[in-house]
């Protein structure tokens, strides 16, 4: 959230003449120039594109600030304020905020929100793995190779229910070695691809296999071994009831601050021209597609 509403506040240094070019006050016009100002922007500060999701979202924040600049000068919250826009946005931002009045948030109703996002509280299981790495391209026949001689001659004691494998590969194999300690399943997936996080953690502690991972889009064979293994813990909601509270209250003045701009928003009229039209959406406010 932080993140696009940094990016949107860059956004607003668009000519304001996509603001202003229609005589009447109540239009917004949400021209093709805000979407290629939203993806330079973007770029510059990720890297890369954003993806259609996040050009949406930032279109989003362009047309809530837009609302919120249109409110703060029709309350004269410019006047004697030299500063640009972002100052004038803040200003009727900060009058909505005044308004947000937060329910009674008592432990019953913290536990149930508490319940209904566990993701965020409770520690998921965690692998540790090696991989045995090969000088050059080795294919997979070359690894499977590789892993059974591994196999065959390591040493050492492996014991299962959530314990650590202690076997160490010969140091004659002129292979590299790579650890990896904690990983949860999503980093798993993220890195290697959904077929080699079920794999791995399926596998036996301590043996050395081939798991075909997929990076970028692209296959690659791997020798490796699972090492170690940490049970989910949930989390105690009696630890963790202040960063509840904390995380209740930003989520829920978030969404009445929303709702507020967009109820502002409810009185103009929108128009969308060009690229912008297709991804923008802005429930119950006039609208009128060129």
């Amino acid at each position: 959230m932080l993140h696009f509403l940094l990016l949107g506040g860059v956004l607003f240094g668009l000519d304001h003449v996509l603001a202003s070019r229609a005589d009447d006050p109540l239009l917004i016009v949400v021209g093709p120039e805000v979407d290629a100002e939203a993806a330079q922007v973007f770029a510059a500060s990720r890297g890369r594109a954003p993806d259609a999701k996040e050009l949406a979202a930032l279109r989003q924040v362009w047309l809530d600030n837009e609302v919120l600049y249109r409110e703060g000068l029709a309350l004269q919250l410019d006047k004697g304020d030299v500063a640009i826009r972002e100052r004038v946005i803040f200003k009727s931002l900060s009058m909505i905020d005044a308004g947000v009045k937060l329910p009674p948030a008592d432990d019953a109703h913290l536990r149930g929100w508490f319940e209904s996002h566990r993701d965020k509280y409770d520690d998921p299981a965690r692998f540790d793995f090696e991989e045995a790495v090969l000088p050059g391209d080795a294919d997979e026949a070359a690894l499977r190779a590789f892993a059974a001689k591994l196999n065959g001659a390591s040493s050492g004691t492996v014991s299962g229910g959530g314990a650590t494998a202690t076997t160490t590969p010969p140091a004659d194999t002129g292979a590299g070695l790579r650890v990896f300690k904690g990983r949860p399943h999503a980093n798993l997936v993220q890195s290697y691809g959904a077929e080699f996080a079920k794999s791995l953690e399926g596998s036996t502690l301590g043996e050395w296999r081939v798991f075909r991972t997929v990076e970028g889009g692209n296959p690659a064979w791997r020798a490796m071994r699972l090492v170690a293994t940490t049970p989910a813990k949930p989390g105690d909601f009696n630890v963790l009831r202040g960063v509840v509270l904390q995380d209740w209250t930003d989520a829920t003045s978030s969404e009445q601050r929303s709702a507020a701009v967009q109820a502002l928003s409810r009185k103009y009229h929108i128009r969308r021209d060009g690229t912008a039209a297709a991804a923008l959406s802005t429930p119950a406010v006039k609208d009128e597609t060129k």
